[in-house]
């Protein structure tokens, strides 16, 4: 048992048989301390249990836990390479004792694992204790029976572990491990203690005490937190005292020198094992959802990747490097940490874009360095412009332009580098300011410029803790946020999604001691400032507090189901109506989908179908959805579609989903949202209605997962019940439907026809002679009818103008409402004489109505008062007098 996994996987399996449940690493990116960059020891991940603040079902953990410290005050980045144990990733392999066993057990524990299982001799281990841990020196000394001379007392805080200021703290106890006399070094707390002889394999807190702020206490349930490196310990069971000597170095340094030829152990020595470190924490950040930026935990990521890829230019490789590694250290390390096998895609394409980015950058800013430092000696200095243009303008970093000039003793003006980068800021804050509706939300951009970007988690997690950087009340900074006061808050990090690219934010809760925040929207301010808004419900929220961030999962699940049905739905779209099908827009929320879409007419229902279909056959295949970083132009020339409404910068995430001949994926769009890891999770696509937006522009409205099947359940329940009542089979209900809507329109037909008989007094010449009476030499039909629609009233006066042979007909007909409508009709012999329009006004202002219209021979009007229909028929007689007067006197 030597290799790098075996000695890993003992390690688990011994604590594992003494009780200790096996807990996966922590992301590197810590969820639960907001005041760490990255995750850099294996107890990170239990601080709350220890505090007493979470609880766990196991009172005895092991883990091998991923750890990095590449920034803050944990930082070996410019050690790494040249040393023989400096790492910018480790593997910290750790037992836990939470409340449960103490220093007896741990020290028992601890011998035997190293003596037993892994077969150290004896004579080669020494120990430390805390100089005031008598109870430690005594342990050791009983259990493994090591004289007092190997057993050293330590006075400084090496051996006394704390949390912080105030908190949980205690002894420590150190296993070392001697080389031998050939390494040069002394014993620890000696003169040459600093010497690769004696090596610490293994850290054992004894974490028994409180430190408040005046007086330090008793924990009443002591716990063990400890600490093995596993490269280390890999070294000592390899027989060598260099970390990058141990089978897992040797594989990936192997792998450099397959790409390069250059000798792994001549002068270029120490850019080979630059390269191997880096690769493995360029990896595992990129695996847990870092990507390079300019900012945060991306900026030490990008200076990873470009001290790496810089050390692989130095080895004479002429092509990007470092993702042609990736699959070598899949293999290595791909088992213990399956986050690698997963994100392998986007690991690889990430580095290549980095450092084919970089690559370019180097040589443009190496030759403006080099003619703008051709006269400089050593102690001058390159002017701050200079090096502040070839950061904003050539994109070439700070650090990099010093680290090219350290050699010949050149440093930079930093004063009038960080004035320069001053002025730039003020530059933009009044281009801010001065653009219209955007100069009420300087609030956002005084605070981004302050705190910089919030760091977004949620592209792989759901919990989290943040920091309170700022409050925003109406719209002004604030000190404070009471209960019942609603208002917005900045962390430094948080796993809620913004609204943005159509997706809505996230909404849920943050929690700190004696507080409690409900957030009901999140959005983007000034490009990446996450703004949580809500109301405290609890305590008073103030900045500066830790908070332990909760999103709704519920409602998260349903918006990434939705979100990634989009995505189905458009390349579905595509294949039923063809390329012209773009996106306008699009908005996902938690209950359903909208798309918009580029297309000129109505979807047929059986297009419909179509892309139902295809897109749910997506669904059934449960493919991964798999996202990359990729260039802009690069993904699109990939066949990747962009997003309407989205602004993307040069580097762009690219979700893939679905098997293709492509080699992304089936469906390949640029997005910056949330979606769901397989297609399968998204359950059920059904699209709910299609309909026009604007000229052409269609829009589809569709739903997910359970809420379509609570759609079609409901919808299949409505469609059985019909067909209970129509005594037919459910398949059989629209066949029937259609036969009864066809005998109902033939009954309405036969029941407006009896109507208007009826009306007409059915149909005989004695029930129309008595309403005829003679104006003048003219014989006016005149009559009121009630339960005919007044559409067919124009029917009933061309059957009774048919009836009368020659003269005028007058009809009222008298609504439900209590309304009536008129018509008036003139035979032909008499158009001449009489204007229908002229005397169907007449009755319509006698009902309370006004005007009236249509042709001489016929026109219709109506009125608001159905309780004058006779006097009505009375005013159009009286109009038809007076025109039949004026019209003999004319003759």
């Amino acid at each position: 048992m030597s290799g790098v996994n075996e000695i890993r996987s003992a390690f688990l399996t011994f604590f594992e048989r003494n009780g200790h449940t096996i807990v996966p690493s922590s992301p590197l990116v810590p969820r639960n301390d907001p005041t760490l960059m990255f995750t850099n020891a294996g107890m990170v991940q239990f601080k709350n249990v220890f505090t007493g603040v979470e609880k766990r079902p196991y009172s005895r953990a092991v883990t091998a836990q991923k750890c990095v410290r590449a920034g803050g005050k944990h930082n070996d980045l410019d050690n790494v390479g040249y040393t023989a144990r400096h790492h910018t990733f480790f593997e910290m392999l750790g037992n836990f004792s939470f409340g449960d066993y103490f220093k007896e057990n741990a020290i028992d524990l601890a011998w035997r694992l190293v003596t037993k299982e892994f077969g150290l001799p004896a004579e080669r281990l020494t120990v430390t204790v805390y100089s005031e841990d008598d109870d430690a020196f005594a342990l050791w000394k009983k259990i493994a029976g090591l004289p007092d001379s190997r057993i050293i007392r330590i006075s400084t805080h090496d051996n006394f572990w704390a949390m912080g200021d105030t908190g949980p703290c205690g002894p420590c106890s150190e296993i070392f491990y001697d080389h031998g006399d050939k390494i040069p070094g002394g014993p620890p707390g000696s003169a040459d203690a600093d010497g690769d002889r004696f090596i610490e394999i293994w850290n054992l807190v004894f974490m028994q005490y409180e430190q408040l702020p005046s007086e330090r206490l008793d924990l009443p349930r002591p716990s063990i937190d400890t600490g093995m490196g596993l490269e280390r310990i890999a070294a000592v069971l390899q027989g060598t005292h260099d970390n990058y000597e141990i089978d897992l170095f040797q594989a990936l340094i192997q792998a450099v020198v397959d790409r390069t030829g250059v000798d792994p152990n001549g002068p270029m020595k120490a850019s080979h094992r630059v390269i191997a470190d880096h690769l493995r924490a360029s990896a595992f950040l990129i695996a847990d959802g870092v990507l390079p930026s300019n900012e945060g935990r991306g900026y030490v990521l990008r200076r990873i990747m470009r001290r790496a890829m810089r050390h692989a230019e130095l080895l004479g490789a002429r092509e990007p490097l470092m993702f042609k590694l990736v699959p070598t250290l899949v293999r290595e390390m791909g088992q213990a940490y399956p986050e690698l096998v997963r994100a392998e895609a986007l690991i690889g394409e990430t580095l290549r874009l980095e450092e084919t980015r970089f690559r370019k950058t180097l040589e443009r800013g190496l030759a403006i360095l080099e003619e703008e430092a051709r006269d400089l000696g050593r102690g001058d200095s390159l002017s701050g412009e200079t090096a502040f243009t070839l950061y904003d303008t050539y994109g070439f970093p700070l650090d990099l332009t010093q680290d090219a000039l350290k050699a010949r003793g050149v440093g930079v003006d930093l004063d009038a580098f960080n004035a320069a980068m001053e002025r730039q800021r003020e530059k933009a804050r009044a281009s801010w300011a001065g653009s219209g509706e955007a100069a009420t939300e300087t609030v956002w951009f005084t605070l981004r410029e302050n705190f910089g970007p919030t760091e977004f988690l949620g592209y792989e997690t759901e919990t989290a803790e943040g920091e309170v950087l700022a409050l925003v009340k109406d719209g002004i900074q604030a000190d404070s946020l009471a209960k019942g006061e609603a208002g917005a808050v900045i962390l430094n990090q948080t796993p809620f999604y913004g609204e943005s690219g159509g997706q809505v934010g996230d909404t849920g809760v943050m929690v700190g001691e004696g507080v409690r925040f409900r957030v009901t929207a999140t959005n983007k301010k000034a490009g990446d400032v996450f703004v949580h808004s809500g109301t405290v419900e609890e305590g008073t929220l103030k900045p500066g507090q830790p908070l332990s961030l909760e999103v709704d999962h519920g409602r998260r699940s349903d918006i990434r189901r939705n979100h990634s049905a989009t995505h189905l739905l458009h390349e579905a779209l595509r294949q039923v109506l063809g390329d012209h099908v773009a996106q306008k827009g699009s908005m996902v929320a938690p209950d359903r989908l909208r798309f918009d879409f580029s297309h000129p007419k109505k979807m047929s229902d059986e297009e419909i179908a179509r892309v139902e279909e295809i897109a749910n056959a997506q669904v059934l295949e449960n493919t991964p959805v798999t996202t990359r970083l990729m260039a802009v132009d690069d993904a699109i020339a990939s066949g990747a579609r962009a997003l309407f409404g989205e602004k993307y910068g040069d580097e762009v995430r690219v979700v893939a989903m679905g098997d293709a001949s492509n080699a992304l994926g089936w469906s390949v769009e640029l997005c910056g949202g949330t979606h769901v890891r397989r297609t399968g999770d998204i359950g059920l696509i059904f699209i709910d209605q299609e309909a026009g937006v604007a000229a052409g522009v269609r829009r589809i409205e569709a739903m997910t997962g359970a809420a379509a099947r609570h759609h079609l359940v409901g919808a299949s329940k409505t469609l059985a019940e019909i067909g209970a009542q129509i005594r037919v089979p459910a398949p059989q209900v629209p066949e029937q439907v259609a036969k009864l809507i066809d005998e109902r329109k033939q009954l309405e037909r036969e029941l407006g026809e009896a109507r208007r008989k009826l009306a007409m007094g059915g149909g005989g010449a004695s029930g129309a002679a008595d309403d005829v009476r003679t104006v003048g030499d003219v014989k006016l039909f005149a009559r009121t009818v009630s339960g005919i629609e007044v559409k067919d009233l124009k029917s009933l006066a061309d059957e009774a103008k048919k009836q009368i042979g020659s003269g005028v007909v007058a009809i009222v007909g008298v609504t439900a409402d209590g309304k009536a409508g008129v018509v008036v009709g003139v035979t032909k012999d008499l158009v001449d004489r009489f204007s229908a329009v002229d005397l169907v006004r007449a009755g319509s202002a006698a009902l309370g109505g006004k005007g009236g219209g249509g042709r001489p021979d016929m026109a219709q009007a109506g009125g608001p008062d159905g309780g004058k229909a006779d006097a009505a028929l009375d005013a159009i007689a009286a109009a038809l007098g007076a025109a039949n007067g004026a019209a003999q006197k004319a003759g």
